[in-house]
Order: structure tokens, then C-alpha cells, then sequence
């Protein structure tokens, strides 16, 4: 008996991971065999509250007694930690000061301590480096450089983090809207019942602050604005955020292996379906498409970010009508002309010379994803890391507002700047247009899909079916908690003493189902692609394919088994590839004791394997009409095709490393097929294509079981023609008001 207490204590006393009071501990011992739900309570703690030192006692532990130069072993490439301990001992971004993107300074030095964190020999050794890290090195970069590192780690597959909005909030939330949550954190929530019903703020029993950001008129500076609940919403900004994370433009080493996938085409491909699901949110309002950025005339749309950042700094405000051009960025001009110039002269004679004599060619099928890395990052003008060019950053220090640095640290960024906020801004929309059209012009010049790579003998589509397409606006709590400081009390706590919301608004979608009834003649392996695109375009005027081509978006796309006879697939909207749910607050694993409202989706374990980069389901469908959206839905079935990639493309390594985006992991055709290319109708129309019409309705606010805590009952719809956001937002009329206004104006109402 006494053996086995012995052996039961000595287990315990070797124990790599404590769990104490529902939190984890780090230990003394080697942490390389610990489960993905530890590895993940692990990670968390490294970001939480990351504007300040940790809260937690282990990590400052192994930060302190952690020594680089007393573990060189336990590195695969030693060069690397050398590297960065010089650099460390002589210049690193201060902490404090906000880490921007696009700054070629810090993101040379954000390298720098990824490949510190990525060359670790085993996860032991990984995070106490990051522990090692996170005390010592600026916040925003330990966050880029640990993020990217977690993506791209074997012994980090499967691992989720935190949401970028919850580690991070100001990149997201108003700034209004933390102002406020400071205002409730001096104050320590004394309630003031006037104040809180004009910021719309509410606090629970449970010690949780809600702030309402509908509260209040949201200026705005021009039509573009109406798009702001797309534009600026969470989880578009976090896909685009994740993207980059999955193929950073710098990451060219052949070590990463991220150049054995369709890294190029991946990216280029993504930025054109984002193009094209905006075009589809803009027709929703009757708006045209986007033009093409134009450096020889004024911009005429403005941006107001209303992002305050830690420092107390706002993000720049860009004026409307603004000269592009100046003697401040002639320079950058110049250069940007000269790559544009080499890239489209490069596509016409179907070659490229770089500066080391080797060629690219732009010719083949394939060599599509040679020009892509060109232009969006991942492929230098000779072989090494440092003469990657990356034409967005160019386009970048172009339109950086003529900003001026008072100091080589002081940097306060735009919203085109950070990968988190660039899609706010509609000037990154018209330089993602001039970027992709060098896409668009290298597909001109390969040859039109023949009807034998269009059609699939023995296969027909004969019925395609939805249910009813409605899409509604909808409340999100965002917990902002990490916007704000702990105090002394806290710090110890390790907690905050309230939990800090900002109520918005969003664009939801309910869950629906897509059936197609597809007849085989045999039992055979299938690739089916959906596409929704516009039937109509701003004008009213029917669309062919040809125009509306560049306007579909692949919803779905997957890998089917087909039997010999009918078969019939059932997509869930829920379900479909590469489309993720809500990510659930990462509060609630961090602190099991805290008491949660109804407001909140129950927590599964299911949450943890789900994986990072994905579209959110709620915006598969644009913002319907009262009377219906017409869209047209598109089904093609065609058979698996392998070869049409480059050689050095390894199929099995997207599929280990979850980067299965589109129809990459199962199928060789150009990601876009059939609408990549400009389309021969004499070969499109085959049996295995079918597409039909549909329409997408909007459910209004008022008629919505979704809202919730508002009470309605003396409220009226009031519009605004030009703020979107104003349009769906009730206010409160007493009946004098409503008796004396004018006819004209109860009918606009």
C-alpha cells in the first residue's frame, strides 16, 4: 500500500502541466507530450491581457529564469537565436508602442523572433521561448510572431487561439465604444440611469458591461459608408488577418515547405472572391462596381476609421477628394511604375528575368502561381527573404496619408497598414481591383476551357433546389476586456472584476440548405463547385457569364462520390467547405468560475478541433431585399483532375497542415474554373453545368426573434438614405411628433 502512495505522489511531484483552480500551470519538467487542450489553455494565457505583463505566475517564472545563450541545444538553427540576441541587445520596437504591418523595420525584426519560436526543437522548448518573449519584446509583434509561429509548428496542428478581436480589441471596436468602457472602469459601473440610456449601456448582475454601439449617429464621409456592417466586420477582418498568417508574403524559404502548396494561387484567389463578394454586397444597395485605383486623379472617397489605438493615437482620417501624388511620394511612384511595368510587360511576352539571371515563365497553366506570389508576396527577385517585393506594401507607403514619423519608433499606422483593418478602408478595395487585374490579363492570354475539360460524359445535373434565402441583421457581444488595464487588485486576481461587451450589429444569415439531384451513368469520383453571382447588374440590365464572371462566389466545393442512377446532395449552409461558426469567448475557458447570461452559445468540446482559417457562414449571402435579391445559384460537376499544378506542388502537405482552402486538396483545376477564364458559350452549356435563379430576403429588425433586451413598443422605423446603419435603427417618437410631421415625411418613413 505504501508503494503505491509513493508512486501515486511522485507522479504527481512530475507532473509537466499543473491544473490548479481551473487554470494550468507550467512545471518544471519537459512539456513536449501534453495534450492539444493544454497546449491551447497554454497559448491563451501567453495573449491575454497582452498591453501589460502577465498576470500569471509560471510564465513570469520561466521568463526569468529562461537564459537563450544557455540553450542554444534546444534550437535547430543556432545562427537564428545569435541573430536575434544581438539585435535585441542593440535596437527592438519599444514595448508600448503599437506594431504596424506594413513598417519594413518592425516587420523585420517580427521575423526575426517567429524564427526564434518556429526553429524551437520541441514545443517544450517553443513556449517557454514565448514565455521567454512575452515579457521582454512589444506586445503587437509577440502577438504577429507567436501567431505565426503556432500556424506554421507540426506540434501545433490543431491548436485554436483566440479570436484577434478579443486579443486585441482597438483594431475592431470604435473607439467611442472603449472610451466608454474606460469611463466604466474608473467609475467602477456607478450607475447613472441618464448617462447609460444615451451611450446604451446596461450592467448585469453578473458583473458584465454591455455597450450598445448603435447608440448614437455614426458620421460618415461618403456613399462607401453604407457598407461599414461589411466592411467592418469581425470575422471578415479576422479571415483576411488569417490569411496572412497562413502564407506570409516574407515566409520564401523552401524549410517552411509553404512553397510545395498553391501558396499564390490561394491568396490571389481569395482576394478576388473577397472582390467579388463586395461587388454582391454593393448590388444590394443598387450600387456599381468599384473602379479601379487611378493615381492621376483626386480620390474622391474618404475614410473616417474611428479607430483609436492604446497609445491615446487616432488612425489617420483620410479626406475626401485627395491628391494621391505628391513630392512626398514621388519616389514610391516611381517604383511602383517600374514593377507594374515588369510584371504586365513580363505577362505579354510570357517571361521574366530576375536580377540573377534565373527566368520565370509566364506561359502555362501552372505558371499562374508564379505571378501570384509576385505579386501578393512569397516569390523574391533573387532567392532570399529580403528581396521579396510585395506591390500592396508599395501601394501602402504610396497612400499612407503623408504621415509624418517624428522618431524611427513612432509609427502611427492607417487602416490600410494592418492586415486587421485594411479591408475597412474602400481605397484597399480599388487596390486590390488594380492588383487582380494583372491576374485577370494573364488569363486572357491562355486559351478557353474546351468542352471536353467543361463537360463530364455520363453526368447530369437535372434539379437544383434551396430553401427559402433570408438574411437578417443580427446582435454580437464582443468581449473588449482586454482593451482595457488591470489594476493592482486585478493583477493579483488575475482577472478583471468585470467583463466589458460591445453590443453591434452584423449580418446573419438563417441556416439553409442547397439540393441537387445530380444522375450518373456510373460510379465515379467528383468534384461539384456552387457559385451564387448577380442575375441583374446596378442598372437593372441582364447579365451574360462573360460579364458577370469575375462576379461569382464559390460558396462551396468538395469531393463526391457518385453512384451509378440518381443521386441526391444535401448541403447544409452550416457545413460547407471552408465555413466556420462563431468562435466562442475565450473568457470562458480562462475563467470557469465566472457566471455567463443566456446571450451566449454553450462551449462544446467540438470547439477546439475546428479549424482557423474559414469564411464565416453568416456571410455567405448578401443583404437581401424586402422583395427578394435576384441572384443566380450555380452548380458544375465535373471529374477529378490531377497534374495541371506545378511539380513542386504536394498535394498531401496541404492536407496535413489543414490548408485546405477552395478545392486545393482534391483537385488540380485553376482555383476559379470555370469562371477564371473568359468563357466560350458554344462549349459552356453542357449537362453536367445547371444553374437557376434565386432571390435572398431581408427579414427586418422588427419582425426579428433574434433582438434582444430592446423594447419596441413605442418605436418607429426611421431611414437615412446614406448611413447604412441608421436604416435599421429604431428610435423613440412620442405621438405629438408623430402627429405633426408632414405627409412627404411619413412616407419616406
Amino acid at each position: 500500500m505504501k508503494i503505491v502512495i509513493l508512486a501515486a505522489i511522485l507522479a504527481v511531484s512530475s507532473a509537466t502541466v499543473i491544473k490548479d483552480d481551473h487554470t494550468f500551470f507550467i512545471g518544471k519538467d519537459t512539456l513536449t507530450n501534453v495534450d492539444i487542450k493544454t497546449k491551447e489553455i497554454l497559448c491563451m494565457k501567453l495573449l491575454n491581457y497582452i498591453l501589460q505583463p502577465t498576470v500569471y505566475d509560471d510564465i513570469r517564472e520561466v521568463a526569468r529564469e529562461w537564459v537563450l545563450e544557455e540553450n542554444f541545444d534546444k534550437y535547430l538553427k543556432v545562427d537564428v537565436v545569435k541573430k536575434f540576441i544581438e539585435h535585441y541587445k542593440m535596437d527592438f520596437l519599444p514595448r508600448g508602442e503599437v506594431f504596424v504591418h506594413s513598417n519594413e523595420r518592425q516587420m523585420d525584426q517580427a521575423i526575426m523572433v517567429f524564427r526564434i519560436l518556429y526553429f524551437a526543437k520541441d514545443f517544450d522548448t517553443f513556449i517557454r521561448t514565448a514565455c521567454f518573449l512575452r515579457e521582454r519584446i512589444n506586445g503587437g509583434m509577440f502577438v504577429y510572431a507567436f501567431t505565426c509561429a503556432v500556424f506554421h509548428r507540426e506540434d501545433c496542428r490543431g491548436v485554436v487561439l483566440p479570436a484577434p478581436y478579443e486579443i486585441y480589441p482597438y483594431f475592431f471596436v470604435d473607439g467611442h465604444i472603449i472610451n466608454k468602457a474606460f469611463m466604466m472602469k474608473m467609475t467602477k459601473a456607478a450607475t447613472d440611469p441618464v448617462l447609460f440610456d444615451y451611450y446604451g449601456i446596461k450592467v448585469t448582475d453578473k458583473n458584465l458591461v454591455v455597450i450598445d454601439w448603435r447608440k448614437g449617429v455614426r458620421h460618415v464621409l461618403s456613399e462607401s459608408d453604407r457598407m461599414s456592417y461589411f466592411t467592418e466586420d469581425i470575422d471578415l477582418n479576422s479571415y483576411y488577418y488569417y490569411l496572412h498568417m497562413y502564407y506570409p508574403y516574407w515566409m520564401t524559404d523552401d524549410v517552411y515547405g509553404l512553397n510545395k502548396e498553391r501558396r499564390g494561387e490561394v491568396t490571389m484567389y481569395s482576394n478576388q472572391q473577397l472582390l467579388a463578394r463586395y461587388r454582391l454586397e454593393r448590388l444590394a444597395h443598387d450600387m456599381c462596381d468599384i473602379k479601379m485605383l487611378n493615381w492621376n486623379e483626386p480620390l474622391k472617397t474618404g475614410y473616417w476609421p474611428k479607430i483609436r489605438l492604446h497609445t491615446g493615437d487616432e488612425m489617420p482620417v483620410r479626406r475626401s477628394n485627395v491628391l494621391l501624388i505628391n513630392k512626398y511620394n514621388l519616389r514610391e511612384k516611381l517604383y511602383v511604375d517600374d514593377i507594374e511595368k515588369i510584371i504586365r510587360e513580363g505577362i505579354f511576352k510570357g517571361r521574366i528575368e530576375r536580377r540573377d539571371g534565373t527566368i520565370i515563365n509566364l506561359k502555362k497553366t501552372e505558371d499562374f502561381e508564379y505571378l501570384a506570389r509576385m505579386l501578393l508576396g512569397g516569390l523574391g527577385i533573387v532567392n532570399d527573404d529580403a528581396k521579396v517585393i510585395h506591390v500592396v506594401h508599395l501601394f501602402r507607403k504610396i497612400l499612407s496619408y503623408g504621415n509624418y514619423n517624428l522618431e524611427k519608433y513612432t509609427y502611427v499606422p492607417t487602416a490600410l497598414d494592418m492586415y486587421t483593418t485594411c479591408l475597412r478602408d474602400p481605397l484597399f478595395w480599388m487596390v486590390m481591383k488594380r492588383i487582380t487585374e494583372n491576374a485577370v490579363l494573364f488569363k486572357k492570354y491562355l486559351p478557353k476551357y474546351t468542352k471536353e475539360e467543361l463537360s463530364f460524359d455520363g453526368v447530369k445535373v437535372e434539379h437544383i433546389t434551396t430553401d427559402k434565402l433570408v438574411t437578417f441583421m443580427d446582435e454580437y457581444d464582443l468581449d473588449m476586456t482586454n482593451a482595457l488595464y488591470l489594476d493592482e487588485t486585478e493583477m493579483h486576481k488575475k482577472k478583471s472584476d468585470m467583463t466589458y461587451v460591445a453590443r453591434m450589429r452584423r449580418l446573419n444569415n438563417h441556416p439553409f440548405k442547397v439540393t441537387i439531384d445530380v444522375v450518373s451513368e456510373k460510379a465515379v469520383d467528383a468534384v461539384v463547385r456552387v457559385f451564387i453571382g448577380p442575375k441583374y447588374d446596378c442598372m437593372g440590365r441582364l447579365l451574360n457569364f462573360n460579364d458577370k464572371r469575375l462576379d461569382m462566389v464559390e460558396i462551396d466545393s468538395f469531393l463526391y462520390k457518385l453512384e451509378t442512377g440518381k443521386n441526391t446532395i444535401v448541403r447544409n449552409s452550416l457545413e460547407m467547405h471552408n465555413v466556420i461558426g462563431d468562435r466562442p469567448w475565450t473568457r470562458r475557458f480562462m475563467d470557469y468560475t465566472k457566471d455567463t447570461t443566456g446571450n451566449f452559445d454553450r462551449v462544446v468540446d467540438s470547439y477546439w478541433y475546428k479549424q482557423r482559417l474559414g469564411f464565416s457562414h453568416r456571410l455567405l449571402l448578401p443583404l437581401g431585399r424586402r422583395g427578394g435579391l435576384p441572384l443566380q445559384l450555380f452548380v458544375i460537376v465535373t471529374p477529378v483532375r490531377t497534374g495541371l499544378v506545378l511539380p513542386t506542388i504536394d498535394m498531401t502537405i496541404m492536407k496535413e497542415r489543414h490548408a485546405c482552402r477552395f478545392s486545393v486538396c482534391f483537385d488540380t483545376m485553376p482555383l476559379g474554373f470555370p469562371f477564371d477564364r473568359e468563357i466560350d458559350v458554344t462549349n459552356f452549356y453542357n449537362s453536367n453545368i445547371k444553374f437557376i435563379d434565386i432571390l435572398v430576403y431581408r427579414k427586418d429588425m422588427g419582425i426579428s426573434n433574434t433582438v434582444k433586451d430592446i423594447d419596441m413598443s413605442e418605436m418607429v422605423l426611421k431611414r437615412d438614405d446614406l448611413t447604412y446603419l441608421d436604416s435599421d435603427m429604431f428610435v423613440r417618437w412620442s405621438y405629438k411628433d408623430v402627429m405633426m410631421m408632414s405627409t412627404d415625411k411619413m412616407m419616406r418613413l
